[in-house]
């Protein structure tokens, strides 16, 4: 088998036929000397009817934008390439994931309820799309940041995708579900809950595309080359290990700049800093029951702990090369979950068999027709001889007379795999149905909606305990009905009762009691994303300094942020060249705490003559020259709020107390420049000084 990767169309190369010529031209190719001004009858004269140009021009902008998709319209994609481990061999013959077999990939992140025009850092599930340009066909993984869904059965796809949208009234809240409308449905189907508390925490704001894990949600089947079965979920697991941002950072930078994610994923791949996943499965027995420690396997709002079935790497996806343009490739990028290949095939799920529908029938809509997988970006790597023909945007033009099977007009091309050739045939698992009654019903395994959620809940650390509290305790302060919040509260009553009393008092409510048994669980550590350290490739370290500061520090700080395998930028009270002829990246007008994960002070400017709110709201009402530059001063603040590291190289130690920063804060270092970024990297490896938000001055 070869392990030469498949190289295929590039989006924007030479095989999608880009514009080539250096002269403006018509859409027919025709040479234009002027696009500026319309034909006319005299320079003050009517517009002409005949004008062929501006009727081309106006006609195809008036049809440029296309249906956004009706979920996660959102998105930022990026390609890269996946090798295979050889480790799944024992379980299926998917050729991609044979040993050393690269395959090209590209991978769509999204928010799930927004607008295609709404911001990346809402609360929201993340979807976590990636197509595998195999050597057999395409195969997309279409998962989300979360391991379960809001639904067990797909025919509720359209009801929670409505009640999770802004309410149709006025249009509002976009792309957030604090809201009547969602927690009525949430509140109601309990089957919901679960989902509904990844949600909740801090899963729900994750602080990059880089640190986020992928769950397929769904059982599949690995086949292997005799035809035995194993039940498997998939997990993407980055390398740089799964961080959130805090809901102040969150609701900053919606504010400051909404295209947050977009934005970071683009510049660590320009940077070199390439994010890496690790592809694995929880593999089970595929056993006529499909349970698995209790847990039904078919549930698509139940996970299975890595404790109860550790995670098996099967390879890796590293991301390295940014779209050439969004519309062609991020947008027009088709995903479905029945583009399979052969090894892998899918379960009974409910929920995914809708999806096998909808997701076909949603991409012939948003993108014009049946063709749309001849889009270079939809392209299989592989050859394809689909018997399909014809149909609105068909690129292809076929070749023969007879396009269906069997027949002797062409000599019997195509020929199914198998018959003298050496292609491996996708095979369906003859799965064994027992005998049953039409129904609509589902099994009584579906019926716990409340010990998932527990579980998640109690696994998590108490600083992210508080955190899901107050998530709640804001989302249901935004109902105004007040028999959603007291249902919601009862399902939390099931759930815990801590959980439950503190969203409760944020409400000015009683909490009430359980009205079941609350479940006994065993908790993941797997779950909580305290504790470790991991790489800080790609994080953001912002260098505090000015106009008078050695070129020597500025040099010996920038070098040793890129040698942590960190971004520098250099922010300074006003723009221009700093003393080494390095530009200034942010100003104290432009820079927040939200861009950095790190701040060093290498100068403690005192507050400029722009250090007045008519030209700088930040800065309240200083006096020019007296301490510290209140803009400084606020970027401070917010930083140890938001619990991440702060060093003093150069400035005295009594910065921190004229900051309103406590001298001994946690993650508060007074070092010298030589020593400055070494100390700063072990703290940004933990993502947080966790310790902070045990203070109080602290928590967010």
């Amino acid at each position: 088998m070869s392990t030469e990767p498949h190289q295929a169309p590039r989006a924007g190369g030479a095989d999608a036929q880009p514009q080539r010529s250096e002269v403006l031209t018509t859409s027919q190719g025709v040479p234009l000397r002027e696009t500026n001004k319309s034909l006319k009858a005299g320079p003050r004269g009517p517009v002409l009817l005949q004008d062929h140009h501006l009727r081309e021009k106006i006609t195809h902008f008036d049809h440029e934008r296309i249906p956004e998709r009706a979920v996660h319209a959102r998105g930022a994609g990026a390609h890269g390439t996946f090798t295979g481990y050889g480790t799944a061999s024992r379980l299926t013959n998917a050729a991609f994931l044979q040993k050393d077999v690269e395959t090209p990939v590209f991978v769509r992140f999204s928010t799930v309820a927004g607008s295609r025009g709404s911001a990346d850092t809402v609360r929201d599930t993340r979807g976590f799309a990636t197509k595998f340009y195999t050597s057999e066909g395409v195969f997309d993984l279409v998962g989300n940041n979360i391991p379960v869904f809001f639904i067990q059965d797909g025919i509720k796809f359209p009801d929670v995708v409505h009640a999770v949208k802004p309410e149709p009234d006025l249009e509002i809240p976009q792309g957030q579900s604090a809201h009547n409308t969602f927690w009525d449905f949430v509140s109601l189907h309990t089957e919901a809950q679960a989902h509904t508390m990844w949600n909740m925490s801090d899963r729900g704001i994750p602080r990059s595309y880089r640190m986020m894990e992928g769950f397929g949600v769904h059982t599949f089947r690995f086949v292997d080359a005799e035809g035995e079965s194993c039940l498997i979920k998939f997990h993407w697991k980055p390398a740089l290990g799964v961080h959130s941002l805090t809901w102040e950072e969150a609701l900053m930078i919606n504010g400051a700049d909404p295209d947050f994610h977009r934005r970071d994923l683009a510049a660590a791949i320009e940077a070199g800093a390439y994010p890496e996943w690790e592809l694995g499965v929880q593999v089970f027995p595929d056993t006529e029951e499909q349970m698995f420690a209790g847990i039904d396997l078919l549930d698509p709002t139940k996970f299975v702990p890595e404790e109860l079935a550790p995670v098996e790497p099967i390879g890796k996806m590293t991301l390295n090369r940014n779209p050439s343009n969004y519309f062609a490739e991020t947008e027009q990028v088709a995903f479905h979950p029945g583009h399979l290949v052969p090894g892998i095939d899918v379960t009974n799920d409910a929920l995914l068999a809708a999806r096998l529908f909808s997701y076909i029938d949603t991409q012939i809509t948003r993108l014009g027709g049946p063709n749309f997988s001849q889009l270079p970006i939809n392209q299989p790597h592989s050859p394809v001889n689909d018997m399909q023909r014809d149909g609105l945007h068909q690129h292809r033009i076929h070749e023969g007379k007879a396009p269906y099977h069997p027949n002797s007009v062409d000599g019997g091309c195509p020929f199914m795999a198998g018959e003298g050739n050496d292609a491996t045939a996708f095979i369906d698992v003859p799965e064994p149905i027992a005998a049953s009654a039409k129904e609509r019903r589902q099994a009584q395994s579906f019926d716990d909606h409340f010990s998932q959620a527990r579980l998640f809940y109690r696994s998590l650390t108490g600083r992210e305990q508080l955190h899901v509290q107050q998530a709640y305790s804001f989302e249901l302060g935004k109902c105004t009905d007040p028999a959603i919040r007291a249902r919601q509260l009862q399902a939390l009553a099931n759930i815990d009762a801590d959980l439950c009393r503190g969203v409760a008092e944020a409400l000015g409510l009683e909490a009430p009691q359980p009205d079941r048994e609350v479940p006994d669980v065993e908790t993941s550590a797997a779950l909580s994303q305290v504790g470790g350290t991991w790489p800080v490739s790609g994080r953001s370290v912002g260098l505090v300094v000015e106009r008078s500061t050695p070129a020597e520090t500025l040099q010996r700080l920038a070098s040793d942020v890129e040698d942590a395998g960190m971004s520098p930028v250099f922010v300074a009270p006003t723009g221009g060249e700093l003393a080494d002829g390095s530009a200034v990246g942010a100003t104290f007008l432009t820079a927040r705490s939200v861009e950095f994960d790190a701040v060093v002070l290498a100068a403690a400017p005192a507050a400029g003559p722009d250090a007045h709110p008519d030209l700088d709201g930040k800065a309240g009402t200083p006096k020019p020259g007296e301490g510290l530059d209140p803009r400084l001063v606020l970027l401070l603040q917010e930083t140890y709020r938001q619990a991440k590291p702060i060093a003093l190289a150069g400035p005295s130690a009594e910065t921190f107390g004229a900051a309103g920063l406590p001298a001994d804060g946690p993650g508060l270092l007074h070092c010298d420049v030589a020593e400055a970024i070494g100390q700063i990297s072990g703290l940004v490896a933990q993502h947080r000084v966790w310790e902070r938000f045990d203070s109080p001055a602290a928590a967010s």
